[in-house]
């Protein structure tokens, strides 16, 4: 972690909601809550931890990523 007033620790998350925002929000009208957290869970788990291309991680999705890593970068 960077030190304290960097704005490096951040980025990464502040990345995520702007996408969030512009993505999922833009294109869909909340009727509640609980419709939002259904909409929202879903493109996350569906959509952005799956098949969206991340730059921080070699333009790969977060899933992809972590299978990568963890075989030592060898494909899958």
């Amino acid at each position: 972690m960077s030190r304290n007033g960097d704005c490096w620790d951040h980025a990464v998350a502040e990345s995520l909601f702007s996408t969030l925002e512009f993505e999922c929000r833009g294109l869909h009208a909340f009727v509640d809550l609980a419709d939002a957290q259904h909409v929202i869970g879903e493109y996350l788990d569906g959509f952005y931890n799956t098949e969206r291309m991340h730059s921080t991680s070699d333009y790969c999705s977060p899933i992809e990523y972590e299978v990568m890593s963890t075989l030592g970068g060898r494909a899958a």
